[in-house]
């Protein structure tokens, strides 16, 4: 997964609200859907974005499809995230000794 193609994921609002409604565990389309703005075929191609991005993964209970955050693409993101993390911790610290200077 490339963190580029992760970050275009969640750029599109709805496509975040669909992805947040996973953080509780797996769940199908139809329970996605349920009082999103948007059609549940709608919700099926964003869930296919998300996956084809890494972030989401799809298992099959019988006919259902029944998708999930993906935490091997998750934690591929926050890695790339911890990068920034750790500079600004870096800039802090070296104000803050600046500072007691």
């Amino acid at each position: 997964m490339a963190y580029g193609s992760a970050l275009a994921a969640l750029s599109d609002p709805t496509r975040r609200r669909v992805f947040e409604r996973l953080k509780p565990g797996g769940r199908a389309v139809g329970e996605i859907a349920k009082g999103l703005p948007v059609s549940r075929p709608a919700v099926s191609q964003h869930l296919k974005v998300l996956k084809e991005a890494g972030l989401v993964r799809e298992t099959r209970d019988g006919t259902r499809r029944i998708y999930e955050i993906d935490p091997k693409g998750l934690g591929q993101l926050r890695r790339w995230l911890d990068q920034f993390w750790d500079t600004a911790l870096d800039a802090f610290r070296a104000e803050v000794e600046k500072d007691s200077k």
